[in-house]
């Protein structure tokens, strides 16, 4: 499982380090005015839909069905379940697209209406996310595909797939000057990424498994099922994508660049989220469907508890710079061109407020994988809906004092509310065993946290004054936090918990 979890992160941490340059470029070229706007509005827009009916809901639902079909009725069976699955998934998401197109207008007056006011940049929001939809399609397919593979103990395509969307991007910002706007040169590279991604992973699945093809959809048991497991996981998905919305939503009313100042902030905040926890729940889905398909309960309980302690060892560095030092962050990433240090302290307090919240973020996907394994997709829902009401009501209570770092702090606090839920509904059914051993490792972790914060904050205080005076001293403070960060926090593990603790960590 480490070995696959290494695969799916390395990749995933090629994906986000190619992110950073396209971001770089996008912060450079765009900057944190109306356009960047414009075009952030049509970029989550596609990617909310992505995460409700692709990564979030039908992944959930998808792969321990397909494991279960293909596990106790072998591969015949296996294919004819993907290819009806295929047919309708293919067919709702071409009336979805078409639906999109026809009703834009309308679209974007419900999720930007603070657009309303400027007709220039609605009407470019409109174009842009038209060019941008269809990658919705295409990455739906590239989910089904990915499920499969992984099923198969394949998981280095599906990792690598993003990397495509960060470098199509910076091909067509490259070539800004050919478009009308650099953010059009944008939402094409978007749209070409989902045609390289989608041929990278067919290709895979057709060199290992053969792709899905058209079936006369039929409700056997196998996709009856599959929809029972659907329906709840679409409902637990579309909560958080409706805080997501609300957050577009609301930054449409606040000043020019809340929208901007989110997106950056979220970036950095989806790196620990994408590289370590996406990663470890990505693999941790399959390895306990297989043992909970096999009656092998204890080693499915064993294999998350390991993930969780996998997901807080490489997540605490994360939380503690982006709690200490966020502004030093933002500032030695982007602050060029385009995007001023004024830019990036705003980018930076929204990353501080999210980071109060990364422990939940990262942790979320390998908590309810104890459900979702079990095809149990209606509790984690109960949880989900919780947090969504917790999250939007502190947004609407907080947008107005604190603008764009209330809506992420609203976010955190919806997130931990979703995660002690999950957390209380496993340990009652007895998914879950919350032992005075692990109770001790919180501790653990959360003492090293404490401390590797104190010298971040310590190395970014002495540091500014010495390197006040020299060239690129904002990209050298990064680096010096960290190195710094790097042997402090090496020191502390060691110290708190010991070699034998990593050893038996590494060996399972």
């Amino acid at each position: 499982m480490l070995g696959r979890i290494f695969t799916v992160g390395g990749y995933t941490l090629l994906s986000r380090l190619t992110g950073f340059a396209r971001d770089i470029m996008l912060a450079a070229i765009l900057g944190a005015g109306p356009v960047a706007d414009a075009f952030f509005v049509a970029l989550r827009l596609p990617n909310h839909f992505r995460a409700i009916f692709a990564e979030g809901a039908f992944n959930a639902a998808w792969v321990p069905a397909y494991a279960h079909v293909h596990g106790e009725k072998g591969e015949g069976a296996a294919h004819l379940f993907a290819d009806r699955i295929f047919t309708l998934l293919l067919a709702s998401q071409v009336v979805l697209l078409i639906v999109a197109w026809l009703f834009m207008p309308q679209a974007m007056s419900l999720l930007a209406p603070g657009f309303s006011d400027d007709a220039e940049q609605r009407r470019l929001a409109i174009e842009l996310t038209r060019i941008t939809f269809p990658y919705l399609l295409l990455i739906t397919l590239v989910t089904l595909y990915g499920g499969m593979l992984n099923v198969m103990q394949r998981f280095a395509s599906a990792a690598a797939a993003s990397i495509f969307l960060n470098v199509a991007m910076m091909m067509t910002l490259a070539l800004a000057a050919w478009f009308p706007t650099a953010g059009h040169a944008a939402a094409w590279g978007v749209l070409i990424s989902g045609f390289m991604q989608y041929f990278l992973l067919a290709g895979d699945l057709a060199s290992h498994g053969g792709l899905p093809r058209f079936a006369p959809p039929k409700l056997d048991e196998d996709v009856r099922g599959f929809f029972k497991a659907l329906g709840p996981a679409t409902l637990g998905s579309m909560g958080t994508q409706v805080a997501l919305f609300a957050d577009t939503i609301i930054a449409t009313f606040l000043p020019a660049g809340a929208l901007s100042a989110l997106y950056y902030a979220d970036r950095l905040n989806q790196l620990p989220i994408g590289v370590i926890g996406i990663a470890i729940g990505t693999v941790l889905l399959p390895e306990m469907s297989k043992r909970i398909t096999a009656n092998d309960h204890d080693g499915a309980m064993k294999a998350q508890r390991r993930a969780f302690d996998f997901t807080l060892l490489f997540s605490i560095p994360f939380v503690a710079a982006f709690l200490t030092v966020p502004d030093e962050i933002m500032r030695a990433l982007f602050a060029r061109g385009a995007f001023s240090k004024a830019d990036a302290v705003a980018a930076g307090g929204t990353l501080a407020a999210y980071a109060i919240g990364l422990i939940p973020f990262v942790l979320i996907r390998s908590a309810v994988a104890t459900f979702y394994a079990r095809k149990d997709t209606a509790t984690p829902v109960r949880a989900s809906l919780t947090g969504i009401a917790v999250n939007v009501a502190l947004k609407v209570a907080l947008m107005g004092s604190l603008a764009q770092i209330g809506l992420a702090l609203a976010t955190a606090v919806g997130v931990w509310t979703n995660l002690l839920l999950v957390l209380f509904f496993a340990v009652r059914r007895g998914f879950l065993v919350l032992d005075r051993a692990w109770l001790l490792s919180l501790a653990k972790f959360l003492l090293t946290g404490i401390v590797l914060a104190a010298a971040f904050w310590l190395i970014a205080r002495f540091g500014s004054s010495a390197l006040r005076t020299m060239n690129f001293h904002d990209e050298v403070m990064l680096v010096l936090l960290a190195v710094g960060g790097t042997i402090v926090y090496a020191l502390a593990i060691l110290i708190l918990f010991g070699r034998s603790w990593l050893v038996s960590l590494v060996r399972g």
